[in-house]
């Protein structure tokens, strides 16, 4: 649970980052800005923080080609921050994904799309709760719910291997829901 809660807390911090250095096309000039450089408005300038002297970060620099190529990175960069993620979790005795994982899994789908050599092992678990039958199944539904959400946005069905494990390879010991919540997954590995 901790370790997933260190992921989502990355993702929103790259996220707030990648949202906070994105340009909106705005401009403000030096009077939106007071003696020390502390924002008073928005004006119609270039300048992004600007103190007495009229230092600071400037997009006149740039051109459409520069502010073009920052933005495809910026988009790359977020395509990789998601793609760190590889488990996707799942609410008891269900194989639909969550919509937090729809996101993450899209990023996944454009890589395998852009990238026609890789392939990807998707592993199915369930938590300790029913019989081994009934988790090995749930497992393999959860792993081809996830497969067809890859497949219906752009990964080749070639590219994707599914197995379940059902309750047998849990990844944390014990009862309850914490325990349990963190079992109820599918792992993507890239092969």
């Amino acid at each position: 649970m901790v370790f997933m809660q260190k992921k989502a807390f990355a993702l929103v911090l790259v996220l707030g980052l990648v949202a906070g250095c994105s340009s909106t096309g705005d401009t403000m000039d030096d009077e939106a800005y007071g003696a020390g450089g502390t924002a008073t408005g928005e004006q119609d300038g270039t300048t992004v923080y600007g103190g007495e002297d009229g230092d600071g970060v400037s997009a006149r620099g740039l051109t459409e080609a520069e502010q073009r190529e920052l933005r495809e990175q910026d988009q790359q960069q977020e395509q990789e921050t998601l793609r760190r993620i590889t488990t996707f979790y799942f609410d008891f005795d269900t194989a639909e994904i969550k919509s937090e994982s729809r996101d993450v899994l899209a990023a996944h789908a454009r890589y395998l799309a852009n990238n026609p050599s890789q392939e990807v092992r998707l592993e199915g678990h369930a938590d300790e709760r029913g019989t081994k039958e009934y988790n090995l199944a749930l497992g393999e539904r959860r792993a081809n719910a996830v497969a067809r959400f890859l497949v219906v946005n752009g990964a080749s069905r070639d590219q994707i291997e599914t197995v379940s494990y059902g309750e047998e390879k849990p990844a944390v010991m014990g009862s309850g829901e914490s325990v349990w919540s963190q079992n109820r997954r599918v792992e993507m590995i890239y092969q």
